[in-house]
């Protein structure tokens, strides 16, 4: 039951509570810098929210399957998590894709907020370096 807890408890702290928070912070504070009414694409930013609260549902329905939810920690590692895994591994794992993707939604719509809605005059030199750090944040959340 140990492992269990400290399983989830990583997972949600990681993907349901510090990334989403961040995300959020950036959805507030990157127009206001630089100079946008509003987020570039605002359905997906609605969509994104709405995809994390499923996934995070799904992770916490894992729980309660049959064997009992995954005990083998929040870093997925290899030889414990293919060998020990109970059968509530493989609706853990697609919750954490679906959460994945809302991260990847979240980051298409920064990238394209930061290089499309600047105010006039805003160059990329100008940009304040909380803007800076998150545009390469979503460049690489996307690629990887």
């Amino acid at each position: 039951f140990f492992n269990q807890m400290t399983t989830v408890h990583g997972l949600i702290m990681v993907f349901g509570a510090v990334m989403p928070a961040f995300t959020g912070l950036a959805n507030w504070m990157i127009p206001m810098m630089i100079g946008a009414p509003d987020m570039a694409l605002p359905s997906m930013n609605n969509w994104s929210f709405w995809i994390l609260t499923f996934a995070f549902s799904l992770l916490l329905a894992s729980l309660f399957m049959e064997g009992g939810g995954p005990n083998f920690g929040w870093t997925f590692y290899a030889p414990l998590s293919t060998t020990y895994s109970p059968a509530s591994t493989g609706l853990f794992v697609f919750a954490i894709h679906i959460m994945g993707i809302s991260s990847i939604m979240g980051a298409i719509n920064v990238v394209v907020t930061i290089v499309n809605m600047r105010a006039p005059g805003m160059t990329y030199m100008k940009m304040p370096l909380f803007v800076w750090t998150w545009l390469i944040t979503a460049f690489l959340l996307i690629a990887v």
